[in-house]
């Protein structure tokens, strides 16, 4: 069904900002809780990690391999969703990915546990492309960045209730399932939440006004994107078990699954190539894709290694400790995702474009990740200290998320939002695929998280550099087809 969204209020779009919100709400806490619980398992010499040389490595590539399934599903997710509806999508993603976060509370060894990982990854995966199209669709395009900063709020949400609640949470695993095993309880915890989540979503779209019409296609969708699903499984558990098998280094295995993401946009290229031409041959879009391989890299570099990072600097706190101060890292998102959202569309209102207020956040993150790594790299231990730079860091980082994610919508038209965003996360997660075992591997070589922040730094003014060079152009609002 076609409409064209105006200026005027659309019915309903809050609530859809609300139920969108807590979508990634769900999908940031199923991944997130995956570090603390890590860093806690390494410390604590959990069985599953007995016997491994270069445990803060293996743990990494525990992370990129969930963040390889993320990636892989990006573009086929958003593809689909262009089919058969991007809501469908969203609830099939929410809901699975749920399911595999249970699973992984329930694994008996590594292999299991990295596998469910790398499933939680792929339903997780589908959410990106889909969530960021509906809100385009649905939104007034004046309030667009904010609708995207608002709702994109719950990545923070969810990050912070993961380092809030994986300590407690463990506390009670270990009381109900032994001391061995309380790690369980966080994944089953949030399995559960983001399962209930997921069908609480499908509730709402099922009651949006006649204008917005929603008609699952979930078979379709099921058939769709279990086959991807399926062969992205098997290919990153291959690669798993035949690069440890042979000896590979952690952080070779990550370099192996993202050429393998890399082939999967040469195969995207090759086989659809006409019909996905406007996202693949626009040179803005191109250098806001690869402008977001340092923004994820950094999203998921603190994400997952910010409580070690602290606990390692500041070397007398305890594990809470260390938690309650990397969740300055997931609170400042909360104030920066609508702020920054707020800013752009101001910015847009005015004449001025995206663009500048983009490279301006941009910048200052840059500036404030360099005071964080050179207090950091001059043995800085004071836990206020550490706290407050992540958060003003963070502040700016998160601000500039949906200003990019509004600017590439503003550059895309309605008929490809799916794919694009599909496409820019695709290729933005190779950030994330990297991060977490390179990060890893550089902390088990050097003994400390120094030269893992410092590449983090440069990342990010190369990201910067990128910016720079997009030309913004001024596109009129066309009619969409709701899904």
């Amino acid at each position: 069904m076609s409409t064209a969204p105006s200026a005027r209020t659309v019915p309903n779009y809050y609530g859809l900002w609300w139920w969108l919100m807590l979508g990634w709400l769900a999908s940031a806490l199923d991944r997130t809780v995956t570090g603390p619980v890590i860093t806690y398992m390494i410390d604590n010499e959990v069985s599953l990690f007995q016997g491994a040389d270069n445990p803060h490595a293996v743990g990494g590539l525990v992370g990129s391999l969930l963040f390889a399934g993320y990636a892989l599903m990006q573009f086929p997710g958003g593809f689909v969703g262009d089919k058969v509806g991007h809501r469908t999508v969203i609830v099939v993603s929410i809901v699975s990915a749920g399911v595999a976060t249970v699973l992984t509370g329930l694994a008996t060894g590594l292999v299991v546990l990295v596998a469910m990982r790398v499933l939680t990854g792929v339903g997780a995966g589908m959410f990106y492309s889909n969530d960021r199209s509906v809100i385009a669709q649905q939104t007034p395009l004046e309030k667009r960045s904010l609708g995207m900063g608002i709702v994109i709020t719950g990545l923070a949400l969810g990050i912070t209730l993961a380092y809030l609640l994986a300590s407690p949470l463990i506390s009670l695993g270990t009381s109900w399932f032994g001391a061995d095993n309380g790690w369980r309880m966080p994944f089953l915890f949030s399995g559960v939440l983001a399962a209930g989540i997921g069908l609480g979503m499908h509730w709402f779209f099922r009651r949006q006004p006649e204008e917005f019409r929603f008609k699952p296609a979930y078979p379709a969708a099921l058939k769709r994107l279990s086959g991807y699903g399926l062969v992205f499984l098997v290919v990153i558990m291959l690669v798993y078990v035949i690069a440890t098998e042979a000896g590979l280094p952690e952080w070779a295995v990550a370099l192996v699954i993202t050429a393998v993401a890399l082939g999967l946009v040469a195969l995207v290229f090759s086989r659809l190539g006409s019909e996905i031409r406007p996202v693949l041959y626009n040179r803005n879009l191109v250098l806001i894709y690869v402008a977001f391989i340092p923004i994820l890299w950094n999203l998921w570099f603190f994400s997952f290694w910010s409580v070690s990072i602290v606990a390692d600097a500041a070397s007398g706190s305890t594990f809470l400790e260390a938690a309650l101060t990397a969740v300055f890292f997931g609170v400042a998102g909360i104030l920066g995702f609508p702020a920054g959202g707020w800013l752009a569309d101001y910015t847009k209102r005015h004449g001025r474009g995206r663009k500048g207020v983009l490279v301006l956040c941009t910048f200052v993150q840059g500036v404030l990740t360099l005071l964080f790594t050179i207090y950091l790299v001059n043995g800085g231990q004071s836990l206020f200290v550490l706290g407050a730079l992540i958060f003003v860091a963070s502040l700016a980082f998160n601000a500039l998320q949906p200003q990019a994610q509004a600017l590439a919508a503003d550059l895309t038209t309605p008929a490809h939002l799916g794919s694009m965003f599909g496409m820019m996360n695709l290729i933005g997660e190779i950030g994330a695929i990297l991060s977490p075992a390179i990060s890893g591997m550089l902390r088990d070589n050097t003994g400390n998280w120094h030269s893992a922040v410092i590449l983090d730094t440069v990342l990010i003014f190369a990201g910067l550099v990128l910016l720079l060079f997009i030309k913004e152009k001024q596109r009129g609002r066309a009619d969409v087809e709701v899904g």
